[in-house]
């Protein structure tokens, strides 16, 4: 166990202040009825100005739209169901969790955690799950409904504070999310956004869809490094001194850690096998060039391609057939029924997230509806435009204004659907390439994701903290995040500018510079 400090600096007097004034605030869901009423009143009063701005696609005037009168708020109650029901973090987390039920409530997760939990050493347990957390990169979204859990179990078998766990997972997940061993779902999206942009200056450029790849893979070294520092130097220290565990939890230590049974054993075997005889399967069906699962242009990356599509129903499965093949065969399942109650037991936790999701539904749709959200990016865009500066600061002013657009508007296609076609020619101009301006948008798009309360995903991960600290809140999470914040814009933006100055390429087909003489190179 990481002992608490006996005497808490400048810092951590800070973080301190920022929990408890988090904690202060009213319960997210509130936060987000509030922001809607809000919206709907700055709608309102934005409605009577005239901007200048332009919409780089649509090229008419951005003009704010009046939620608040008669048709529009009609038409507000009409879309409320779709609103909430296309809400994406919703059906998401639903499917993936009611197979993680199953594999939860068959002991198949427990098993393997300790089967885990065995061949890990304690004193690289950090690393270890920052690793499988950019590895879960691969899966997107999904990775929220089971790797936060899992890791605050793995730190409280091994006597370290659980939210440590929740901390440093969702550091390497989110936070970490421009660095990756692998193409992520959401490469292909930002690609094609990029490409797009380029072409209002360059009608023939291509961009690959790996452009990023090369940085983000040498960018995986430095996340695990600043992540494993922050969560042992800073914030477990800082938890154990701020944030006791509750005592009742310490009722259900040592079956956390219980030796695995012969029986066990060997139902672990056959779930084990059934995963690999899944993957077997998936592979042999998407491995054919004319494969049902690749995309029309024969691809398997492509969010065109079902198997891309797909992923949340696939992960249901990968979870849920393994769970029933060792429930069955340890015995923790007795019937069919027994398979019916484990989801319908893990579905209590998500009663608060499904609230949440329908008032954050419908803020959503003012804030993009009325154009509040198209103003912000294209004014503050424009504004950074405008002030000249040379190549390198002015890339570091985009990292820094999407940082703090990304306190507003976490989804990255929606701000890049929007920033692309500003961000891409604007920097084209001053002789940077499409891709290393999608690279400087990354960086901080994922390093701010951890510590803003309008993440999606921020009431399931608090839940995860309640279950080991009742009193856990939104000022909880967010200066328990802000750090990692901090030392990943730092780390991601230095490793960036690392490439850059040494040459290295960042990605397949990809450069630095836009080699023009129609345009003026500021230096």
């Amino acid at each position: 166990m990481i002992e608490p400090q006996s005497s808490p600096n400048l810092f951590n007097r800070f973080l301190n202040c920022v929990e408890r004034l988090g904690n202060k605030l009213p319960h997210i869901t509130m936060l987000f009825l509030y922001a809607l009423i809000i919206a709907l009143l700055v709608s309102f009063a934005l409605s009577f100005v005239d901007f200048d701005y332009i919409h780089p696609t649509t090229k008419e005037k951005i003009r704010i739209l009046n939620m608040l009168a008669p048709q529009n708020l009609l038409d507000l109650l009409v879309n409320s169901v779709k609103n909430f029901m296309g809400f994406p973090p919703l059906g998401i987390t639903i499917v993936a969790t009611l197979g993680i039920g199953i594999a939860e409530g068959s002991g198949f997760i427990n098993t393997l955690i300790k089967k885990f939990l065995s061949i890990t050493p304690r004193k690289i347990l950090t690393p270890t799950v920052i690793f499988i957390s950019i590895v879960c990169h691969i899966v997107s979204d999904s990775a929220y409904t089971i790797l936060m859990p899992v890791s605050a179990l793995m730190f409280y078998a091994c006597g370290r504070h659980p939210l440590a766990g929740i901390a440093c997972s969702f550091a390497g997940l989110a936070g970490g999310f421009t660095a990756s061993y692998t193409p992520s779902v959401i490469d292909p999206v930002m690609q094609g956004f990029t490409e797009a942009a380029a072409h209002i200056i360059d009608p023939n450029y291509s961009v690959n869809v790996l452009c990023n790849y090369f940085y983000a893979l040498g960018g995986t070294f430095f996340v695990i490094g600043a992540v494993w520092y922050v969560t042992d130097k800073v914030i477990e220290p800082r938890l154990w001194s701020t944030m006791p565990l509750d005592e009742n939890i310490h009722e259900n230590r040592d079956l956390a850690v219980a030796p695995v049974s012969a029986q066990e054993n060997k139902a672990f075997r056959l779930a084990i096998s059934t995963v690999a005889g899944l993957l077997g399967l998936l592979f042999i069906l998407c491995y054919p060039d004319n494969s049902l699962f690749r995309a029309p242009d024969g691809t398997l990356t492509s969010p065109k391609a079902p198997v891309m599509q797909g992923l949340v129903p696939l992960l249901f499965l990968f979870f849920s057939l393994p769970g029933i093949v060792y429930g069955f065969a340890a015995g923790t399942f007795q019937k069919a029924n027994d398979v019916i109650h484990s989801m319908e037991n893990i579905m209590h936790m998500l009663l608060s997230f499904i609230v949440f999701c329908f008032f954050a539904g419908q803020f959503l749709y003012v804030f993009g509806h009325s154009n509040i959200g198209s103003l912000l990016a294209i004014s503050g865009a424009e504004f950074l435009k405008e002030m000249g500066m040379p190549s390198g600061i002015t890339l570091l002013g985009i990292i820094i204004l999407t940082g703090c657009l990304n306190l507003l508007i976490t989804s990255a296609t929606s701000k890049w659907a929007i920033l692309s076609t500003i961000f891409v020619p604007m920097l084209m101009m001053l002789g940077i390439s499409p891709e290393l301006t999608q690279a400087a948008f990354r960086v901080s798009d994922s390093a701010v994701n951890v510590c803003t309360p309008l993440f999606a995903f921020y009431p399931l991960l608090i839940s995860y903290c309640q279950r080991y600290c009742h009193k856990a809140g939104v000022g909880t999470l967010s200066s328990m995040m802000l750090p990692y914040t901090f030392a990943l814009m730092i780390v991601l933006t230095a490793v960036l500018y690392l490439y850059w100055f040494l040459g290295l390429p960042i990605g397949f087909n990809s450069g630095f510079d836009y080699p023009s003489t129609m345009f003026p190179q500021v230096k």
